[in-house]
């Protein structure tokens, strides 16, 4: 996907009920000091990343000589401790063993999947069809996602071999990358133009409707060749170990389609891989522009500190069987909770959710929701402003 360089906004929005005109801007990602970003990423406390410039969102209370830093900080701190408390009241099957008995019960569904397509009537192939669909998008959508927090496992060296399992065999893509790009810049730098603005979904030159629901079948086909790609970023041995994962993961499901389903044409097998892989393309690629482009946008150097960073350049959809199941409830119904919390598990983050949702409305601190409908109209109607157009950067005033 080609990424449009520029020179950072320079225009400025003003904020007005927590929404923000403007949005991320289609630049490459520059990428930080890489340690400096995983700290910020994973810890539920960090610091700032970018230098001792960060202003928050309380800089006239800082301007009269006081220091909303601290109380910040402070807010995060006490948030942090509530959320503690319930992950340890939480049992291992709440922390790791739901989410993983959802991606158990996926590699169960294949092989019904996969005999369903050998059917020549049009309900069992089609059942075929959706099984496979959903089990691809569980593994590589919800298992990736995890897998890149280590959420799956409190050894660091199983969630080393389960992203491997899940980016690289399932999701055809490489698993430093997509850790790096993900975990320390994504999450490091939410909202911020140029790092975390998530300007790697933009691409400027297609009109809305083939970008909204056209362009996302073509995503089983970038993947890979995005890969190949970024694997000149990578060790020789990582290289390596990402192409031997990818050809093994695409031709098993060839052959699994060829031996197994009963297709007689390499076109028509190949042609079954798009189609399953493709089926839920749309929602994915939808969820991942509608939870923060077109909310408050920030420079490096004048960002707020964690709590009002997650809480403004974040939102919720609503829960959806099928996307909670395929996706994940952090990627979902609690996005502002993965993102302030992101080791934490789907189920986690689910629970947790009252906890942090009552906290920072108590707070008077923002708590983005909207519905899928909602957020697609709006993507519809303001699509040159949201995906081609630099954005402006959000004033950090009137909010305590």
């Amino acid at each position: 996907m080609p990424l449009e360089d520029g020179d950072p906004a320079r225009w400025r929005g003003q904020q007005v009920n927590g929404e923000v005109s403007g949005t991320p801007h289609p630049r490459g990602t520059q990428a930080p000091d890489g340690s400096r970003t995983e700290a910020m990423a994973e810890e539920w406390e960090p610091g700032p990343a970018l230098g001792d410039r960060d202003e928050t969102p309380g800089g006239v209370l800082q301007r009269a000589g006081q220091e909303p830093g601290r109380r910040e900080e402070a807010l995060m701190a006490e948030l942090s401790e509530l959320v503690q408390k319930v992950v340890k009241s939480s049992s291992w099957w709440e922390r790791h063993g739901v989410d993983i008995s959802i991606l158990a019960c996926s590699f169960l569904l294949l092989p019904a999947g996969f005999l369903c397509l050998r059917s020549a009537q049009a309900i069992p192939f089609l059942v075929g069809v959706l099984t496979l669909g959903v089990v691809h998008h569980t593994l590589t959508v919800k298992g990736s996602h995890l897998a890149s927090h280590n959420a799956l496992t409190e050894s660091k060296s199983w969630g080393k071999v389960w992203a491997v399992f899940f980016i690289e065999l399932c999701s055809a893509f490489t698993a430093e990358q997509a850790t790096y790009n993900h975990v320390k810049i994504h999450h490091g730098y939410t909202n911020v133009i140029g790092l975390g603005d998530s300007s790697t979904w933009k691409i400027p030159f297609l009109n809305r409707y083939v970008y909204m629901f056209i362009a996302p079948l073509a995503v089983p086909i970038i993947t890979p060749l995005v890969a190949l790609d970024l694997l000149r970023n990578v060790e020789w041995k990582a290289a390596l170990r990402t192409l031997c994962c990818m050809f093994l993961g695409l031709y098993c499901h060839y052959w699994l389609l060829l031996n197994v389903s009963g297709f007689k044409s390499p076109w028509s097998a190949l042609l079954c891989m798009l189609l399953t892989r493709s089926l839920l393309a749309h929602p994915y690629i939808h969820v991942n522009i509608f939870q923060h482009i077109g909310l408050p946008m920030f420079a490096a150097d004048r960002k707020p500190k964690r709590i009002h960073l997650m809480s403004l350049g974040v939102l919720n959809l609503p829960r959806n069987a099928l996307l909670d199941w395929s996706f994940g409830h952090s990627l979902i119904s609690c996005h502002v909770e993965h993102h302030l919390f992101p080791s934490l598990s789907d189920n986690m983050c689910l629970k947790i959710k009252p906890v942090v949702s009552q906290y920072l409305k108590q707070k008077k601190l923002p708590y983005n929701e909207d519905t899928y409908a909602s957020r697609l109209r709006l993507f519809l109607q303001r699509y040159e402003e949201l995906m081609v157009h630099a954005p402006p950067i959000t004033e950090l005033v009137g909010i305590q």
